[in-house]
């Protein structure tokens, strides 16, 4: 592992690996006006949520690196306190892209990226009407970092109003990340896109787990099975007792354990293997029942892997 202090790399290099290890940061397409009321549209990709009561959302437009001055962003809200905060989405991307661009002061990156204005209700500057997220803020404090190139200015933002496409809610009223569509940065040129595949879902624990500590030693030290699957493992409230009936079904009519791993029944693969097991060493028993538990683990069916692991035990 390479481990070095920031000054003892360029300043270019520090941005470089800070970026590219605090990924995927979402981003903030921050409209401002300047004193005489002209527009600014630019993103940020230094930006997140802080709280919710009030709802409170910091970004960091930074000094120039090559010459430590600020930018037309930077200056208009400390002008004006006020700004709008548009959520990026893949639609648009291209277009956010563009508005990023160094224009000189005065230029609307409304005008040149194309983007439509939505007019705000609480604060001057527009939002965005292609994005379906958009926040009105008011700023509540400016934070120095350090006021040299490379540094950021914290500007933390009261939220005063949200606009929320009826569109990005499903059935249940909730926003759905697929309908947002959401674009995040990474380091260098790399963007990744909040959708698809690339979501999934993790139930939040109800209860205190056991605790990776406290799983069996031949669970917590299997070679087969990785942090996520013992994470998963050591979440339950209490160690499973073994259930007879688990392998009373367990009848071998599959003939391959193999092929059922490979095609992703678990539960097959065990009915194959378990009437058979005393064909194989204790050693490669404990291997393909721990592959067989890592299956279920994957599908999220933890009681199943439990019942698998208890029987090696």
């Amino acid at each position: 592992m390479r481990s070095f202090e920031p000054a003892e790399r360029p300043q270019v290099e520090v941005f470089r690996t800070l970026l590219s290890g605090v990924a995927p940061r979402p981003i903030a397409l921050v409209a401002t006006h300047d004193e005489h009321g002209a527009p600014n549209l630019s993103p940020f990709s230094f930006f997140n949520a802080f709280g919710s009561n009030p709802p409170v959302v910091v970004f960091s437009p930074s000094y120039r690196g090559r010459d430590g001055s600020s930018k037309d962003t930077f200056r208009n809200i400390l002008a004006t306190g006020e700004c709008t905060i548009s959520a990026v989405t893949f639609a648009i991307v291209e277009q956010i892209s563009l508005a990023s661009s160094e224009y000189d002061s005065g230029v609307n990156e409304f005008v040149k990226s194309g983007l439509t204005p939505l007019p705000s209700r609480n604060v001057a500057p527009p939002g965005v009407a292609e994005s379906p997220f958009v926040l009105e803020c008011k700023l509540l404090q400016h934070i120095d970092t350090g006021g040299k190139p490379g540094a950021g200015n914290l500007m933390i933002c009261e939220v005063v109003r949200f606009h929320v496409s009826e569109s990005a809610y499903d059935e249940n009223d909730k926003i759905d990340p697929q309908r947002l569509d959401l674009v995040a940065r990474m380091g260098y040129n790399f963007y990744c896109r909040a959708s698809g595949d690339a979501v999934f879902e993790l139930p939040k624990p109800t209860w205190n787990g056991i605790g990776i500590d406290n799983l069996p030693d031949y669970i917590r030290n299997s070679r087969y099975l990785t942090g996520n699957h013992l994470g998963m493992l050591a979440g339950v409230a209490d160690v499973p007792d073994q259930k007879t009936e688990f392998t009373e079904s367990l009848d071998g009519k599959p003939q391959d354990h193999e092929i059922e791993l490979r095609v992703g029944d678990p539960l097959r693969a065990l009915s194959a293997f378990w009437p058979r097991r005393d064909e194989y060493s204790i050693q490669r028993q404990q291997q393909i029942l721990h592959r067989i538990a890592a299956l279920f683990l994957e599908q999220r069916r933890i009681d199943e892997a439990w019942q698998t692991l208890l029987l090696d035990g």
